[in-house]
């Protein structure tokens, strides 16, 4: 085997291709079919979109498994553990596991034919690959998977899905996708495959997604339209369309943490399956499901936190009704990084209201990130009160001094933000998981 760890295969793979991002499905269609991974035996549902990809693959994972299948699951970015990008029955895969398909893949790109060379694949096209092996291994019965970028020329789109699901449409990824939703909304249909089952969970689809859509013939289920919900005090109702065409509905179940129009999306994916799962059943598996870094809440020396990796104005604003929905006594205080390349002007003006001090994040060691002080320009354009920046040590060192427990300190903008936050707290046996 080439490396041990995986730590040292991660290591490699970061150097191993010359592009960070290397959009196109030629060089890993060609490694997938040697490994014969483009055809799997298990259902597949691929899931694009610009926000509220994560929790729909979350929820649709959840009510399979309720539903007793065993589901492997394959998202990304991860926040702490490159296995958490792989997971079989809402487990990690065990690092052997997938140092084991590193291996294999590597063998499949080094295998040339006369007049062939090597193949070079990016480190996201390895993650992809290596989800497909290991959940060939484990004989799941389903799959799901996160689009990472786009939807066309995303490594995930090797796989043609049963169920292709569109979560929603902003603007984000404008320097790959484009500048409008349009655009946008082009590149995520790309996912879509003729006569297929596709359910879209944007109440306001670019004419692109519908278009496509028509033109591919696909079996369409449009949130507001075949299927929607309605919220009653601390319930929720659902209504959608059952495999064989007729009405459902599935009445007061406790409303989930996670976003309603991803939980709505799942509901009606698992109706198109022909998931057999009552309404108490659904309500059950859905109100237990937590993501990590989706409004997520921990309590630490006293203080709530609340970590979202919300990073473009469409998460912002989502996140910035949540907390209002949720006001505190005392005041509410910001760590904020965000990536050079997001609208952050937009994304940090949703919550200047709502945030009484900023404290930045320099992230110093993530080429992509927004340097300290361009994250101070953007919030003096707002009349932010700026407080301090440094390191996650130093940030939350002066926070735990200056807050109290009535106030709440609120970490979002990356997956890097979020992730530092979390390695800080979790190291700590102190910090403890709260709950919605």
């Amino acid at each position: 085997m080439r490396f041990t760890s995986l730590a040292d295969w991660l290591g490699w793979l970061e150097q191993s291709h010359p592009k960070e991002i290397d959009l196109g499905l030629d060089r890993i269609r060609q490694v997938a079919a040697r490994l014969d991974l483009l055809q799997p035996c298990a259902k597949v549902i691929t899931v694009a979109g610009t926000n509220g990809k994560g929790s729909c693959v979350t929820a649709t994972a959840g009510l399979l498994r309720a539903a007793n299948f065993n589901v492997g699951v394959y998202t990304s970015p991860h926040l702490l553990h490159y296995a958490e990008r792989i997971q079989i029955n809402n487990k990690p895969a065990a690092d052997e596991l997938i140092c084991a398909a590193f291996e294999k893949i590597a063998d499949a790109c080094s295998l040339s034919t006369e007049g062939s060379a090597e193949i070079s694949l990016t480190y996201f096209e390895y993650g992809t690959l290596a989800a497909l092996e290991i959940f060939k291994q484990q004989n799941v019965d389903y799959i799901v998977l996160e689009v990472g970028l786009g939807g066309r020329l995303d490594a995930v789109n090797i796989i043609d899905a049963d169920v292709a699901v569109i979560t929603s449409i902003a603007i984000d990824h404008q320097d790959w996708l484009g500048d409008n939703r349009e655009v946008i909304g082009r590149e995520k249909a790309g996912i879509l495959r003729q006569h297929q089952l596709f359910v879209c969970a944007d109440h306001n689809p670019p004419q692109s997604i519908l278009d496509i859509a028509a033109e591919l013939k696909t079996q369409s289920y449009f949130i507001g339209r075949e299927f929607s919900f309605s919220v009653e005090e601390k319930n929720w109702y659902w209504q959608g369309k059952a495999k064989s065409g007729g009405a459902i509905f599935f009445e007061e179940m406790q409303t989930p943490h996670l976003p309603l129009p991803s939980m709505a999306a799942a509901l009606q994916v698992v109706q198109l399956l022909g998931i057999g799962i009552t309404s108490a059943e659904a309500g059950q598996a859905l109100i237990n499901l937590h993501l990590p870094g989706r409004f997520q809440k921990l309590v630490y020396q006293g203080r709530e936190f609340i970590l979202d990796v919300a990073h473009n104005p469409a998460a912002t604003e989502y996140f910035s009704k949540r907390l209002a929905a949720e006001p505190v006594a005392g005041k509410t205080f910001a760590i904020v990084a965000m990536m050079s390349d997001k609208d952050r002007t937009a994304s940090l003006a949703n919550l200047v209201s709502i945030v009484d001090e900023w404290y930045l994040l320099d992230l110093a060691n993530i080429p992509r990130a927004a340097s300290v002080e361009a994250l101070t320009e953007n919030l003096v354009s707002l009349a932010a009160t700026i407080k301090q920046s440094g390191n996650i040590h130093q940030l939350m060192d002066s926070l735990l001094i200056r807050t109290q427990s009535q106030d709440r300190i609120v970490v979002f903008g990356s997956f890097f933000t979020v992730a530092a936050a979390l390695a800080y707290l979790q190291a700590d046996s102190q910090a403890s998981r709260g709950s919605l």
